[in-house]
């Protein structure tokens, strides 16, 4: 699928919101609204590519991926939790 297609973009925030609603089921039981979700999403699967890259592991399955970018979020919403509450 090519990335200026719309149905590209669709997936990607579709995805990108699933990815941080299941994170914020994971930390506080509820997800944080739809944009909130699409934002942590993104972001989370960000950090967690560069984490798995750094730790030297290579995920090379869609649900590997998919885990990877939930953990990734999850730590995301952890640390901000930390510095929010020590700020």
């Amino acid at each position: 699928m090519e990335h200026n297609t719309l149905g590209y973009w669709f997936w990607f925030l579709f995805i990108g919101g699933v990815i941080g609603w299941v994170a914020g089921l994971i930390i506080r039981g509820r997800g944080f609204g739809i944009l909130g979700d699409i934002v942590i999403g993104i972001i989370g699967a960000m950090l967690g590519g560069w984490m798995s890259n750094v730790l030297g592991l290579y995920v090379s399955s869609s649900f590997g991926m998919f885990l990877m970018a939930v953990l990734g979020a999850v730590v995301l919403v952890g640390l901000t939790r930390f510095v929010v509450r020590h700020a």
